[in-house]
């Protein structure tokens, strides 16, 4: 199944890792409207917090790109 959908994977780990904890609100979200807002108090940490939390969903677009072809590559292999 993950040879017909390889963005299985990085569906479930952008679901799980990519918004928890889950309440108040969810995190990524959080943190995006945070920096929406002007990011005033922001520190390093949340920053970085941000990168780990969307990494996975970056995973996910760029799998789901792969899987829907658009960007395929034609490669001209002559024979000699």
């Amino acid at each position: 199944m993950t040879k017909r959908f390889p963005f299985i994977m990085p569906l479930l780990v952008a679901i799980t890792l990519g918004l928890a904890p889950f309440t108040p609100e969810l995190h990524l979200l959080g943190k995006l409207h945070w920096i929406r807002g002007g990011g005033i108090g922001m520190q390093f940490m949340d920053y970085f917090d941000l990168f780990l939390h969307g990494t996975p969903w970056l995973w996910l677009f760029f799998s789901l790109i792969k899987w829907s072809g658009i960007f395929k590559i034609k490669r001209n292999l002559r024979k000699n």
